[in-house]
């Protein structure tokens, strides 16, 4: 798995003005620790493929010297007592007392080396890297430090591409610690087990003082590994040989034996407990972590890492706009900044009202940045509803389109929104485009801002006047980032608070879960809705940490998206089941490069087995079911891309996610196999619900677990199955059986005619509502006749309803409610036995349309 080091970036003050910058990765139960020294101009990022190697199983801390990368570069205190000083207070400051493996590598050699012989009770192994007992350099760099310090500052900006540190620090390090520092009489003393990997043909140093190096060292307790073909950075010119050689050392009898025999059977069971306790990490492919270690940063940084690592990177196209990460970056703080001079503070709640649109992403992270909270509204959402969210949360801005100026009046006389934002189509579209779209606009509807007067701002105007400068807030990852509404499925939509920590550690799970995603190379196809959780997280954020090319589409219209793949090739589709059958069904697919896709996450509904088998073998595209929930920033399950699928299953806990069945009063675990409420725990779960204790109270227990209110299953290996939402099962007629809607909509959509279904309970019997493919035809007779066939007589649904389109939610999802609601007075059910077609409602239709 690929990490972006930065966000993992943490610093300590050593003495007063001074501060040492360190990169720190941490699994859960860590078996070891991983201490990194880098060389002589070098810094902490240089030990990336060994920091990506080590910490899936293993805390691994690279620490940058002073002079050195992030740290500071105070004009003194170079010498080689400082500078082991400053290595041991950053291992005092983690609080990191147990014995730890030392890496040095180059003049990271004579600090590891110093450590390990002052401090051999902190030091299990160590591991020495291209280093020599002195470094006697060659006289064209000895004459370069002899230079006046005015001199090099000024030769500072021609070297800065190839050196991580200040000239005039390495002038100190090398006048008062290098030059005199001899550890010929120090590598026979080491007391611990010694590897030293020398390279070959190095330039910077002579190889026989390498070699020497490896003949002063105790024989008894060491290992001399050559590495042929490299030079100098060994560590990078052939890691794979490098990581061998550490982890085969460290893992040998010989090292062993240095080891106390209780820490042994201490590490072998850490690892093996997780093992038993999550069964389900047996499955994992295997370059995906079993465990993630959730960077203490706001979710901000992600942006601010992409637009630095990717500059230039498109972050969102479509139509035609087309916006790189460093404009993301830049109209983001602008819009920071314009919402701190309208009086917007930390905490406080700034209501989106957007589709997938580029201002939906640029205001989000741009009141991140500002400190203030981001409030997702349903733009589909009923007015009343809308006001009621902007009410309860004390909303005082509200960002939305133009054509929404009714409702945002509405919203600014019932609640406390201050001001309003307009978002117009034409705002980030070439100047050709925008002059004709505001042609079209004013001959077609005139200003769609009438009737607002000083609390309306257009969204370019607004962000002209602002500079793109960082916003000076500091900003916590224990800080509320997102308040988003439950769906409302189960009754009035809760506001569920989410940290920092919470969306950045569901970005970071899903990203591992993308095994073979490379950062800075993939395109993302964003059409699930952001103002979703779902879409929150896997079509924005999650391509925003890695520097992925987002096409962005503000609604779900099956020609235009499949035209969208055939011109931009997208590698991931995070999507919802009804796409994926609009998709299945659309003629001549394959005509459309669907073919280009290689991965697919499906959640916000089950996804039938018929739906996943049609769409791979139209594609060839790995489509995989995924299960979250709002609570939990949402994504807790899915399947492995590549790796071992159950049919019907929504797959196992992402990394760091725990998940258990438990029954359902008592709230005890269950064994595999069992039928209960899923719980889950992990650092993506909120902190609770938005002024409701009795509510959060409900849904978490003191231990962090979250109560899904879905009904599952788990088996021996740890895959789990969701059978039903717990107000969605019923009793059958006789009181002897459990029925779930699935196990009726899973058999009629065997049937080739069928294009969806919904099972739904009226008076304790089970009710199809179906939905035929265009120009199919299925009497529903037939229908019930192969439910009875393949179901218990409890479970033939007693009427099948055709319907011409259901209701659904945001992302797709089918509301079994309003189903219910709409026909409740024209369903009659009866206790008899046999089912049988509703006369009369063959073409009623229902007048909702998400998926066309």
């Amino acid at each position: 798995m690929q990490l972006d080091l930065e966000l993992y970036r943490e610093e300590t003050e050593v003495e007063p003005g001074v501060s040492i910058s360190y990169i720190d990765v941490a699994p859960e139960r860590p078996l070891r620790t991983f201490i990194l020294l880098h060389g002589f101009g070098g810094n902490a990022t240089q030990w990336q493929y060994q920091i990506e190697t080590f910490s899936q199983h293993n805390h691994v801390i690279a620490i940058d010297m002073r002079g050195h990368g992030h740290s500071s570069c105070p004009e003194l205190g170079y010498e080689m007592e400082r500078l082991v000083a400053d290595i041991m207070s950053v291992l005092d400051h983690l609080k990191l007392r147990q014995k730890g493996v030392l890496i040095g590598h180059s003049f990271g050699v004579a600090l590891a080396t110093e450590v390990a012989w002052r401090y051999p009770e902190r030091v299990s192994h160590l591991i020495l890297i291209a280093g020599v007992g002195e470094y006697d350099i060659r006289g064209i760099y000895k004459l370069a430090f002899r230079l006046p310090e005015a001199l090099l500052s000024t030769m500072q900006p021609m070297v800065d591409s190839f050196i991580d540190a200040s000239l005039r620090s390495l002038k100190q390090i090398y006048l008062h610690n290098m030059r005199s520092w001899r550890g010929w009489d120090k590598f026979p003393q080491l007391q611990m087990p010694t590897l030293v990997i020398l390279g070959n043909k190095d330039q910077v140093l002579p190889q026989e003082a390498f070699e020497r190096v490896a003949q002063l060292v105790p024989h008894e307790t060491s290992e001399v590994i050559s590495v042929d073909v490299s030079a100098h950075m060994v560590m990078l010119e052939r890691r794979e040989a490098v990581n061998r050689a550490i982890r085969r050392f460290i893992e040998s009898p010989m090292a062993a034996q240095q080891v106390p025999r209780w820490r042994t059977r201490f590490e072998t069971d850490s690892r093996g407990s997780l093992l038993r306790e999550r069964p389900w990490l047996a499955y994992y492919e295997t370059n995906v972590p079993a465990t993630i270690h959730v960077p203490a940063q706001p979710l901000t940084r992600l942006l601010e890492r992409a637009a630095r690592r990717f500059p230039q990177r498109m972050a969102i196209v479509g139509g035609h706009v087309k916006l790189n990460y460093r404009t993301v970056l830049d109209e983001s703080r602008r819009f920071a900044n314009a919402i701190r001079a309208l009086g917007i503070g930390e905490g406080s709640r700034v209501m989106l009202l957007l589709p997938n649109v580029p201002q939906m992403i640029i205001a989000y992270y741009g009141i991140l940045t500002a400190g203030a909270v981001v409030v997702m509204g349903n733009p589909l959402a009923e007015e009343e509803e809308t006001i009621r969210q902007a009410q309860m949360v004390e909303a005082e801005v509200l960002v939305t389109r133009m054509h929404n100026a009714a409702l945002a009046m509405a919203v600014c006389e019932q609640a406390p929104v201050q001001h309003v934002v307009f978002a117009d189509s034409k705002d980030y579209l070439p100047w050709q485009w925008r002059l004709w779209k505001s042609l079209w606009q004013r001959l077609a509807s005139g200003d769609d801002r009438r009737g607002i007067t000083d609390s309306g701002y257009g969204w370019r105007q607004l962000l002209r006047q602002h500079a793109p400068q960082r916003v000076a807030v500091e900003v916590n990852a224990s800080d509320m980032a997102v308040i988003q509404f439950t769906s409302g499925t189960s009754g009035t939509p809760k506001g569920v608070m989410l940290s920092h920590r919470n969306l950045m550690a569901n970005a970071l799970q899903v990203r591992a879960w993308l095994s073979d995603a490379r950062d800075g190379e993939e395109t993302f196809l964003s059409v699930t809705p952001i103002s979703h959780i779902y879409g929150m997280t896997t079509v924005m954020n999650v391509p925003i940490s890695q520097g992925a090319r987002t096409v962005m589409l503000s609604g779900f219209r099956v020609q235009e998206v499949l035209e969208e793949i055939k011109k931009f090739e997208p590698s991931y589709f995070p999507g919802v089941p009804a796409m994926y059958v609009a998709i299945n069904n659309y003629p001549n697919v394959r005509r459309y490069n669907v073919q280009s896709m290689r991965a697919c996450l499906s959640s916000g509904a089950p996804l039938p087995v018929e739906v996943e088998e049609a769409f791979e073998k139209v594609t060839k595209a790995r489509l995989v079911e995924s299960y979250g929930l709002t609570e939990a920033s949402p994504v807790t399950h899915a399947t492995p891309l590549y790796g071992r699928d159950k049919v019907g299953s929504i797959g196992v806990p992402l990394p760091s996610t725990e998940a258990r069945i438990v029954d359902l009063k008592t709230k005890r675990p269950l064994p595999p196999g069992q039928v209960g409420e899923l719980a889950v725990r992990g650092p993506q779960v909120m902190q609770g619900y938005w002024r409701d204790a009795e509510a959060t109270d409900e849904a978490l227990d003191d231990l962090g677990w979250l109560f899904t209110g879905d009904i599952a299953r788990m088996d021996e290996d740890g895959y789990f199955q969701i059978i039903s939402r717990s107000q969605e099962m019923w009793r059958s007629h006789n009181g002897d059986d459990t029925i779930y809607p699935r196990d009726i909509e899973e058999i009629i959509y065997e049937l080739p005619a069928v294009r969806e279904v919904a099972g739904v309970v009226f008076a304790g019997q089970p009710v199809a509502f179906v939905l035929v493919k265009d120009k199919s035809v299925i009497p529903a007779d037939t229908i019930i006749a192969y439910c009875q066939r393949r179901l218990p007589s409890g479970h033939v649904p007693r009427h099948v309803i055709f319907v011409s389109e259901f209701p659904r939610n945001l992302i797709g999802k089918v509301l079994r409610r309003e189903l219910y609601n709409e026909y409740a007075g024209q369903v009659e059910v009866g206790s008899g036995g046999v089912g049988q077609h509703l006369e009369g409602l063959d073409e009623t239709p229902i007048d909702r349309e998400l998926v066309k």
